[in-house]
């Protein structure tokens, strides 16, 4: 009964996708943003869906499991700063889209002022091909291992095999609409899982009160402190504990430098629809936290010894023993909702990069443009089929190290900074370097994300190596003037 339900469900995402196919031109504009011409509801629901992703089922409900409450600052961090950065640039991005009609993330970066920074798109393509393919495995990765931690004796290759095949099959078909499409009712079927779940873990402890008393008495007492209490604080006290927090919302501050986040934001039918838009997406994204937290605690109440599980397996295996099968499989797929609403999404960003950004001519015919997302999809699954390491952990460096590539000349660009090429390509590669080395050399990352000084520091040297645009240039320029 798990398995049946899990695949009507996983046959209704693939047939919205396919569906989506009849309103398809094939060009390029269409497979890449859809003509720009997606409802506020529907870009809202997408970009949830594509950023709320099996780092959010595994990975953040797996931290919260074995962090205990502390976790919230995570939570809090991320959705903050994603709204900060929201606030000026996505209205920006996407007026920005339609002045360069570009289809590609990079390309409208490169173009931003009317210039073609080819040298820096062709460079931003290959950083962009290379970290998302990680992204995509992890996904690909996440919805597998859920499936290893229901049904015993499972294959979880069979399970990466089969989400890659379903991904490749709509996405080929429809390209970013059949994206959107099966996103939007992804972040239901997430919703519903969530829901289903919690309310049955509350009731299965006893209720609110009778959950926390039990939560009060593990990890020495320490496991319902609100602040955290680390040995990788890199500071004590308030100042360490702020740090902290700052280093997680500029995790939220990241999704700006997302590629396949923040197309969704460029798919929009008009730039005057965004306040809509983020309503939509903020709305999903509150409750989507509010109960993974939830989730996270109460999986800690139902399986208490932390030392001797796959804290990643913890939302599985409690969907496992308090729910009757045919909700197991909606659990099971609103997993693979959320793993799949990102993995098509960084598989579609992948091609543009590679058809419209990286090779000497740009690439049009319509057969081009899907080769290029099937060659993407099997590279993603090669990787994931020889992934070793946590879900957490290649979301949170290919994430990072993004943010980096692409939120700071983002950043100045919303601030009306004008750069040159040869700066653009320098804040490039200087806050990839500063976010490996912060990950790797220094090993830092747990007192402070990792993308908080590769964001930052180049932030500050762009400001000093950039100018304000002039009074006539914005003017001039229709992505100010359309947005003032």
């Amino acid at each position: 009964m798990i398995l049946a339900s899990f695949i009507v469900i996983l046959i209704i995402f693939l047939g919205v996708g396919l569906a989506s196919a009849r309103q398809a031109t094939g060009e390029r504009k269409d497979y890449y943003i859809a003509g720009q011409t997606v409802s506020p509801w529907l870009a809202g629901l997408s970009a949830v869906a594509t950023n709320n992703s099996g780092y959010l089922f595994i990975g953040v409900i797996g931290y919260g499991y074995a962090t205990g409450l502390s976790a919230i600052w995570l939570m809090f961090g991320w959705i903050v700063g994603d709204f900060i950065g929201s606030t000026f640039i996505h209205r920006k991005l996407r007026t920005a889209t339609g002045v360069t009609n570009e289809a590609s993330f990079a390309s409208v970066l490169s173009r931003w002022h009317g210039d073609d920074f080819a040298i820096w798109r062709r460079m931003a393509a290959v950083i962009m091909v290379v970290l998302l393919i990680v992204y995509g495995a992890a996904q690909i990765t996440a919805g597998a291992k859920a499936l290893e931690g229901v049904f015993e004796g499972f294959d979880w290759r069979i399970g990466a095999i089969g989400s890659a095949v379903i991904i490749l099959a709509y996405s080929i078909a429809g390209g970013i609409r059949a994206s959107i499409w099966t996103d939007a009712i992804q972040s239901v079927c997430m919703l519903g899982a969530l829901f289903t779940l919690f309310f049955v873990g509350v009731s299965w402890a006893g209720g609110f009160g009778s959950m926390f008393e039990q939560l009060s008495t593990m990890d020495n007492g320490t496991y319902l402190n609100l602040l955290p209490e680390s040995d990788e604080l890199l500071l004590t006290g308030a100042l360490g504990i702020g740090l902290f927090v700052l280093g997680w919302l500029f995790a939220g501050f990241s999704v700006v430098g997302q590629p396949h986040i923040m197309v969704r934001f460029m798919a929009l039918d008009d730039d005057r629809n965004m306040q809509r838009t983020r309503a939509w997406y903020y709305g999903f994204f509150v409750v989507f936290y509010i109960l993974a937290a939830g989730l996270s605690l109460l999986a800690r109440v139902y399986m208490p010894d932390a030392a001797n599980i796959d804290v990643e397996l913890a939302l599985p295996r409690m969907a496992e023993g308090l729910l009757p099968d045919i909700l197991v499989g909606l659990i099971l797929a609103g997993i693979f909702a959320a793993t799949m609403s990102t993995a098509d999404s960084v598989v579609l960003s992948c091609s543009a990069a590679i058809t419209h950004d990286l090779v000497p001519q740009r690439l049009e015919h319509p057969w081009m443009l899907k080769a290029a997302t099937g060659s993407v999809t099997l590279l993603a699954l090669a990787l994931a089929l020889m992934d070793s390491q946590s879900v957490f952990s290649l979301v949170i460096i290919a994430w990072s190290a993004l943010a980096a590539a692409f939120a700071p000349l983002l950043t100045l660009y919303a601030l009306n900074r004008r750069v040159s090429e040869p700066t653009a390509i320098l804040l490039m590669l200087l806050g990839i370097g500063i976010t490996l080395v912060w990950r790797f050399g220094l090993g830092w990352q747990g007192g402070i994300y990792e993308g908080f000084p590769g964001i930052l520091i180049p932030i500050i040297v762009g400001w000093i190596m950039s100018r304000p645009a002039t009074r006539t240039e914005l003017k001039q320029s229709p992505v100010d003037a359309t947005t003032d």
